[in-house]
């Protein structure tokens, strides 16, 4: 797994402190790991971006002011719920013979899928897989292929070859499927000298993603 080199200040503004961190175009984190004191820390703003904007995971190797350095992964990052900026990260240290749960990204490879092809619709419903490993056996991503599947093909959780790692997930969930195409109801033919019903009207549902959730508070630590 590739790692990303992230640069770091250590940080004294605690609480509502952390404000002003922002105001200088930085973003307040924390970086803790097993029987170690956890560590305040700033990055610059876009120095988190190849880390938050991907699809894949990566190890941070954490460089701080003094000289020294960490092996870490991005556990968490709040953002500004009206401007959708970065408001506060956590870090995680990793022990080389220490498992850990992390989420990967699962990403679509193989092409547009026959059953797209013949009118369907493709449905991604599992981005994430939370999966148990050592640190060593993080997968970068989970890649899955749509290339054989037809209308009303599905791949599951426990379809996914994944070495190495504890899959966390229900082995029954959906990641990803090929839907009929929707079919608009015609409207009764009326009977002479009445006037014909409306057409009932089409409602499509709309799943919610897995692993999202409402909007945190804000961390000022």
């Amino acid at each position: 797994m590739s790692e990303i080199v992230l640069n770091a200040t250590l940080r004294t503004e605690l609480g509502k402190k952390a404000k002003g961190v922002r105001r200088q175009d930085m973003i307040p984190g924390v970086f803790y790991a097993r029987d170690e004191q956890p560590i305040t820390i700033k990055v610059p703003r876009l120095s988190l971006h190849p880390l938050i904007y991907t699809s894949e995971t990566h190890v941070v190797d954490l460089r701080l002011g003094d000289g020294s350095a960490r092996k870490c992964i991005l556990r968490n990052v709040q953002f500004d719920p009206v401007s959708d900026v970065p408001m506060h990260f956590d870090l995680q240290g990793l022990h080389e013979n220490e498992e850990l749960t992390v989420e990967v990204p699962v990403v679509l490879v193989g092409g547009t899928a026959p059953g797209v092809k013949e009118g369907g619709m493709l449905q991604q419903v599992i981005h994430k897989i939370s999966v148990s490993c050592l640190p060593r056996y993080i997968p970068e991503r989970i890649e899955v292929n749509i290339s054989g599947l037809a209308i009303n093909d599905a791949i599951h959780v426990s379809d996914l070859p994944i070495p190495n790692v504890e899959v966390l997930a229900n082995p029954d969930d959906t990641v990803v499927v090929v839907v009929p195409p929707r079919v608009t109801a015609e409207a009764p033919v009326a009977a002479e000298g009445e006037e014909p019903a409306p057409a009932e009207p089409e409602v499509v549902g709309k799943g919610k993603k897995e692993g999202e959730e409402g909007d945190e508070e804000e961390k000022e630590s």
